[in-house]
C-alpha cells in the first residue's frame, strides 16, 4: 500500500500531522508513507523515521500533479482540503479521505461568539481521516526530529547554561504577542535566567526587553536558527510561548509549557499543548475574544484587553514551579 499525506502549511498544522504519519507507518507496517508540503516546511520532516518519502510543492500545480500520477498512491490523506487539494484530488482520480475543517461551525463560533466546535484536538480531528485503515491515535506527542546536537555553551551565555526559561515571545501577528511592556513585567517575576526566542521581527523587542530588565534575560531572537532554538527550547526548565509554531514544536520534548493566548483561542482551532505532561494554558475570558482565528495586525476595538489584562503572576508561577 502507498498512502500520500498532504498537507502543504503553515508550521503549525504541519507538526500537528507529525502523529498521523507515524501511526500509520507503526500500524501499516508494510505501507509506503510519503507527504507533500511546500519548501518552506520541509524542515518539519527532515530525519523523520516514520517517513519514507518527502514531496515539495512545485510552482505549477500541474507538475505537482503529474509528479503524484507518477507514484500510483492507493490513497491520498488530505489534511489541508483547499481548492488545490481538491484539483488534486479530482485530476488524479486517486481514493482518497479529507479532513473535515468544519468551515461553517468555525465561523458561527468566531461571529457570534457560541462554542460549536467541540474542544476535540487537532491531532485528533486529523487521525478521524484514517480511522477507515483502522489506525488509531497511539497517545504518544508530535514529532519534531533536531538535524544536529548542539552544545549550550555555544548558542548562550555561561550564566544562562545551567537552567533557563525560553520566552518565544514572537507570533505572526499583533493580537497574539504580549506588548513588551507586559513581557517585562513577567520576566521580572521568573527566577531563572530567561532567553528570548524569535525571529529578526522581534529582535528589537527582544533587544528592548532584555536592555530594560539586564543580565538575567539573553536576547537570542534572530541570532540562532530555527534548529537552534528549537534546541534550546528542548533543554529549558520551562517554556512560555504564544501561539505559534516555536511554542508548538516544544511540545515534542514534553517541557512544561506555559501556552499564552491573546485573540485567538485554543478550542476553536484545536491546538492547545498535545500530550505534554505540564501545562498552563493562559486567557482573559472577554466578550470580544475570540476577535479572529488567527490572528490579526492590530486590535479591532483599540483596547487590546486580551494582552493588556492578563495576569502574569500565574504564569510566572507555572514558570518557577521546581
Amino acid at each position: 500500500m502507498k498512502i500520500l499525506v498532504i498537507r502543504f502549511s503553515s508550521m503549525g498544522d504541519i507538526i500537528y500531522t507529525t502523529p498521523v504519519v507515524r501511526c500509520l507507518k507503526k500500524q501499516l507496517p508494510d505501507a509506503e508513507i510519503h507527504f507533500i508540503t511546500k519548501p518552506a516546511f520541509k524542515y518539519i520532516y527532515d530525519n523523520n523515521p516514520y517517513l519514507d518519502r518527502l514531496l515539495l510543492l512545485k510552482p505549477r500545480l500541474a507538475d505537482t500533479i503529474a509528479e503524484i500520477k507518477a507514484e500510483n498512491y492507493d490513497h491520498i490523506i488530505d489534511l489541508h482540503n483547499n481548492l488545490r487539494t481538491a484539483i488534486i484530488k479530482f485530476r488524479t482520480g486517486i481514493p482518497a479521505s479529507t479532513y473535515n475543517k468544519q468551515t461553517v461551525r468555525k465561523w458561527l463560533s468566531l461571529k457570534l461568539k457560541l462554542k460549536l466546535v467541540p474542544p476535540v484536538h487537532l491531532v485528533d480531528r486529523y487521525l478521524k481521516t484514517v480511522k477507515f485503515l483502522g489506525v488509531t491515535n497511539d497517545g504518544q506527542s508530535i514529532d519534531y526530529y533536531i538535524k544536529q546536537q548542539y552544545q549550550l555553551s555555544d548558542l548562550l551565555p555561561p550564566s544562562h547554561v545551567n537552567g533557563y526559561v525560553a520566552f518565544v515571545i514572537g507570533a505572526t501577528h499583533f493580537t497574539k504577542r504580549m506588548p513588551n511592556y507586559k513581557i517585562i513585567e513577567l520576566c521580572r517575576q521568573l527566577k531563572q535566567p530567561v532567553v528570548l526566542l524569535g525571529g529578526q521581527d522581534v529582535q528589537a523587542n527582544g533587544s528592548e526587553i532584555a536592555a530594560t530588565i539586564g543580565g538575567n534575560v539573553y536576547n537570542a531572537c534572530g541570532k540562532t536558527t530555527l534548529d537552534e532554538s528549537v534546541y534550546i527550547a528542548s533543554k529549558c526548565r520551562a517554556l512560555i510561548g504564544f501561539d505559534t509554531g516555536l511554542t508548538h514544536i516544544a511540545e515534542a520534548f514534553n517541557v512544561p509549557i506555559a501556552s499564552v493566548w491573546g485573540g485567538t483561542v485554543p478550542d476553536l482551532l484545536g491546538v492547545q499543548p498535545y500530550m505534554v505532561k505540564e501545562v498552563l494554558v493562559a486567557g482573559v475570558d472577554l466578550e470580544c475574544r475570540p476577535c479572529s482565528k488567527f490572528g490579526l495586525e492590530k486590535c479591532p476595538l483599540g483596547h487590546f484587553k486580551c494582552m493588556n489584562d492578563m495576569p502574569v503572576e500565574p504564569i510566572a508561577s507555572f514558570a518557577n514551579q521546581d
